[in-house]
């Protein structure tokens, strides 16, 4: 009787819930469509359209892609097509750039073909290029580089490098990083000058000998007499403890990051293009403050093509030009591709700083750190009608390894119409110095720009 009952009961809850599911609205429940003869005539032409067009998407965007590689491919081997279709900044620096290695004078015109077909014709002054590539040669030079550039255009009036112990080494050694020595110099002048706080006639005072490279010594006792020197002549002498402690008493660590960002650290200044970018680390004390801020930071690096677009923008009274290394580039077609025009790609300083630093840059020639490289043994001057701004550099390197000379200088102080770079590398017994290359540049830049100057030099 017990299990009738509990079946009875089971049959009855059962019968409950199947009632409860009736009533209850499923969520599955499927709906019926009902489809019209418009309806029909509709996706019998929407369908086979939307099909195609998924069929073609994969090989459109196969075709797409596969240009586009090819595109590129065609550049980097000196394509001059591909520059015309794709116009970008440097596009053409690029392809300039990938073909000097080829470049022969022709005409009187430093010219290279192209891979893909065409011609450039490169802003390079021959006669200059030959003249510092002499000079590397007769001297050999472990490692040399020199950069010149036009300051009012960005034109390159000359790109080269050498190396008497690394062939292929001058290819594109200036396009590298290397220390920057004293020529940040420049940078801790340029924000202490911008921050309305020094002048270049104001007297600095300062402990330690003039290259000395201990921090911990350069504080001054008021209490004690000290040394004085005016900050343009400390400039051309490049006086380690007065920048350092310029660097740490009046510009400051955030403020000096904040310049060395404006003249192109720690960024891609020059996209697409074979520079490396330059760098500058941030101080983590006030020693290395000291330190970076009169050259001695080693972890400050950059290279002679950047500190040769610095110096011409100092000379282009603060305003910096993109720089131009192609002065025509034909395609395959014996097209002229589109000329490169001058562009500003950053304002270092205002003209007003500009110019004050000019009046500092002076002195390195006159009567500083280049004096014996540009008057002869009796004391006169190499370039007695060319004013030059100019600084120098000097420290230790590791890569490769040897004692670095730098000089940056841009002349006449006037009317800037040239600017350059140029780094020497000695090991060993020294062969020459930076300046002296500068040196012969520039001899050569104004030998038929200057009167009497041709002849001077033949004396």
């Amino acid at each position: 009787m017990r299990d009738l009952k509990n079946f009875a009961e089971r049959k009855r809850l059962v019968s409950l819930s199947s009632l409860f599911r009736k009533r209850r609205k499923s969520r599955n429940t499927f709906r019926t469509l009902s489809e019209t003869n418009k309806d029909r005539k509709r996706l019998t032409v929407i369908l086979p359209v939307l099909c195609g067009v998924l069929a073609l998407y994969p090989v459109s965007f196969l075709v797409k892609s596969s240009l586009s590689a090819l595109s590129f491919r065609g550049e980097g081997a000196g394509n001059a097509n591909a520059a015309s279709r794709e116009p970008a900044p440097y596009r053409s620096f690029r392809i300039a750039a990938d073909a000097l290695k080829h470049a022969e004078v022709s005409g009187g015109r430093l010219v290279a073909p192209l891979s893909g077909g065409g011609l450039v014709s490169y802003t390079i002054s021959p006669a200059l290029q030959n003249r510092v590539e002499k000079v590397l040669a007769e001297n050999n030079v472990p490692y040399g580089v020199f950069v010149a550039i036009e300051p009012k255009t960005g034109k390159v009036l000359a790109l080269t490098g050498y190396s008497s112990v690394s062939p292929g080494w001058g290819d594109d050694a200036f396009y590298k990083v290397y220390p920057m020595a004293s020529l940040f110099k420049m940078v801790t002048a340029c924000a202490a000058l911008e921050l309305k706080k020094v002048e270049p006639d104001t007297m600095f005072a300062f402990r330690g000998y003039s290259y000395s490279e201990n921090p911990r010594s350069w504080s001054v006792n008021p209490k004690k007499a000290g040394q004085q020197m005016p900050l343009d002549l400390a400039m051309g002498k490049s006086i380690n403890p007065v920048f350092g402690r310029l660097a740490s008493d009046v510009v400051g660590r955030d403020s000096i990051m904040s310049y060395a960002s404006r003249f192109g650290f720690n960024q891609t200044l020059f996209p697409g293009t074979p520079v490396v970018p330059s760098r500058a680390v941030l101080p983590k004390d006030d020693l290395e403050l000291k330190l970076m801020g009169c050259g001695l930071g080693r972890e400050v690096k950059i290279s002679p093509f950047h500190a040769a677009v610095v110096m011409a923008g100092l000379a282009n009274k603060g305003t910096m030009l993109a720089p131009i290394l192609a002065e025509e580039i034909r395609d395959g077609g014996n097209q002229v591709l589109p000329p490169e025009k001058p562009r500003i790609i950053g304002h270092l300083v205002t003209s007003e700083t500009a110019d004050k630093l000019s009046r500092m840059l002076l002195t390195t020639v006159t009567e500083g750190t280049s004096r014996r490289a540009f008057h002869d043994r009796h004391g006169r001057p190499r370039l007695p009608s060319v004013t030059i701004c100019a600084k120098t550099g000097s420290i230790n390197g590791t890569d490769p390894e040897g004692s670095y000379t730098w000089f940056a200088a841009y002349a006449p102080a006037e009317d800037p119409q040239i600017a350059l770079v140029a780094l020497v590398i000695n090991q060993g017994r020294w062969k020459i110095k930076a300046s002296r290359l500068g040196a012969e540049a520039l001899e050569e830049f104004f030998a038929d720009r200057s009167p009497g100057l041709q002849s001077l030099l033949k004396e």
